[in-house]
């Protein structure tokens, strides 16, 4: 196992000259607040990206209240995080009004990541998925106007872009293709919250996040880098649909780093941008990520098959998110695959096929 065991959390090295408008904006910040530490509110804070977001902010000294629904069942995620007296549980729908009250409370920013993930889970419960994934943000949106927030990050999804030749990658200009009810209500969400600009008095900032990977407490196994890994680890043959497909990929560490970036730059530099999130030394096939895995457990099964329903192909362009925030990924797709090996060597997925619902979006257990 690499350092990626328990790897030491550090501070970025920054540009002088963003540093420095950091500093800034955090004296702003805190200032505003008449020094008390900012509370931020996570839409689903118990899901498998908000668990490591909840770490990575409490230990910058963030204080965090989570309102989840737990429609997964997975609750037990963020036990480990009740008794921190930074942090606080609220069970409720993100578009119940009392709910969002109570959680609003003292806030100074909001983070939302609530909703059904990914396509499939989407598709299989389409009233659901309008219900929460439409209906729910939009309410909850509209209940984030007039409380004096610092900021508003929306969690959206390079999904959004489609089907795109393989000659070109996609920056935040590049038109829009959703694809699935998944990426369209992402698409939806996203134009809504922008055509508040002129009316709210928040700032707001879109996240398009690429395809997560990487050990979580809310793990999750439907997902590719971490699906391949463990089914070539348990010696299973591996399924491979349209290998040469490319999509990008960014450690779950490194979206908790980029929403604490975005949450300490100057509002103006930010206010209602859109960023690809991740990183370009993370655009993959998904073939160049088996053949990683196979380099760490060689003699494995792998099947192939072409012309799936899912036709999604794309690269994405970071420079912005580079550029502008100073932001790179820590961790490679590599890194992700040895951490996940190091962690099933361990046996600590073992239940993971009598809890599959907890190990990924397959069902909604909790509605």
């Amino acid at each position: 196992m690499s350092d990626l065991d328990n790897p030491p959390e550090r501070k970025d090295e920054l540009p002088a000259d963003i540093a420095a408008r950091i500093e800034i904006e955090r004296r702003r910040i805190a200032s505003r607040l008449n020094g008390r530490p900012r509370r931020v509110l996570l839409v689903g804070g118990s899901g498998y990206i908000g668990c490591p977001v909840t770490s990575h902010l409490l230990a910058q000294g963030y204080e965090i209240v989570n309102l989840d629904r737990l429609v997964y069942d997975n609750g037990s995620a963020a036990l480990g995080y009740f008794p921190h007296p930074a942090y606080r549980f609220v069970k409720g729908d993100m578009g119940d009004p009392a709910a969002l009250n109570d959680a609003l409370e003292g806030v100074s920013d909001v983070i939302l990541l609530a909703g059904l993930v990914g396509d499939p889970i989407t598709k299989k419960f389409t009233e659901a998925s309008a219900a929460i994934n439409d209906a729910a943000l939009k309410r909850c949106i509209d209940g984030l106007g007039g409380r004096g927030l610092e900021r508003v990050i929306f969690v959206s999804t390079c999904s959004n872009y489609g089907l795109i030749p393989e000659d070109r990658r996609a920056d935040e200009n590049f038109e829009l293709s959703p694809l699935s009810h998944y990426a369209r209500s992402k698409v939806a969400a996203e134009l809504y919250l922008l055509s508040k600009r002129a009316e709210v008095d928040y700032t707001a900032t879109i996240l398009r996040f690429a395809t997560a990977f990487g050990l979580a407490p809310r793990m999750r196994f439907d997902l590719t880098v971490n699906e391949f890994a463990r089914e070539l680890w348990l010696d299973n043959e591996l399924l491979v649909f349209d290998a040469h497909t490319w999509r990008p990929y960014c450690h779950v560490k490194d979206f908790a780093r980029l929403i604490d970036r975005v949450l300490g730059f100057p509002a103006e530099e930010v206010a209602f941008e859109v960023f690809n999130a991740g990183g370009d030394l993370n655009n993959h096939t998904k073939q160049s990520i088996v053949d990683q895995i196979l380099q760490r457990l060689p003699d494995r099964r792998v099947a192939y098959k072409a012309d799936s329903t899912d036709p999604r192909n794309y690269r994405v362009d970071f420079s912005k998110v580079r550029t502008r925030l100073a932001f790179e990924p820590r961790y490679s797709v590599g890194d992700g695959i040895d951490e996940i090996l190091w962690a099933l060597g361990l046996g600590l997925f073992s239940d993971r096929d009598e809890r599959r619902n907890f190990y990924g979006n397959y069902d909604l257990p909790g509605l």
